[in-house]
């Protein structure tokens, strides 16, 4: 099992975020987040966003620390990247 978190360069709500992949599939991922006790509605159409405070956890845990580019180009490559739809980039 193989998942992949990027640094937390994301910000939203207050705090910075990380994205937590899998190259594999979905069940994968969800597998290693729940066993960080990330609730499943998290997830967010191909990853799950993930706080700074817990970035060391995912990583004690396995994850393989990438750059956010390389967390893009695994998930296409791997054909599990979700894209938003146009509605959604607008309101966002």
């Amino acid at each position: 099992m193989t998942v992949y978190v990027d640094p937390p360069a994301w910000p939203g709500h207050g705090r910075m975020w990380s994205h937590l992949v899998s190259d594999v599939s979905y069940d994968e991922l969800h597998l290693f987040a729940a066993g960080l006790g990330m609730p499943r509605r998290v997830f967010e159409r191909d990853h799950y966003d993930l706080p700074s405070h817990r970035y060391a956890d995912a990583v004690a845990a396995g994850a393989v620390q990438v750059s956010s580019r390389e967390v893009v180009r695994l998930l296409r490559a791997s054909g599990l990247r979700r894209r938003k739809r146009a509605a959604q980039r607008r309101s966002s």
